[in-house]
């Protein structure tokens, strides 16, 4: 757990420096939080493959609106890239269609 606890902190640091709102930085947090969940293990360990999968679950399992799915992967990609200092991976996002978003 204090494991978990020192990467969201982390994570609320790496965003409050780089100006985002108070609302960004709950739905980031929200969003790293369901992954863990989704996936039951520190969001650390997962792959570019398994962010995938869990982005992919959330159109076709949750049936999100992709516009939702693609703050989620924005989230993710901030989370991987800024907090973990991974490579910028490339995993794939949903492009939002505003025409199909309703």
């Amino acid at each position: 757990m204090a494991r978990t606890s020192a990467l969201r902190e982390k994570l609320i640091r790496d965003l409050v420096i780089r100006g985002r709102s108070v609302r960004t930085q709950k739905s980031y947090v929200r969003t790293v939080y369901n992954l863990a969940k989704y996936y039951r293990r520190s969001p650390d360990q997962l792959n570019q493959t398994e962010i995938e999968e869990y982005l992919y679950s959330l159109v076709k399992d949750r049936h999100l609106a992709l516009s939702t799915v693609n703050v989620a992967g924005h989230a993710l990609r901030f989370f991987f890239h800024v907090t973990l200092g991974r490579d910028k991976t490339t995993f794939q996002i949903p492009i939002a269609d505003r025409r199909h978003d309703n």
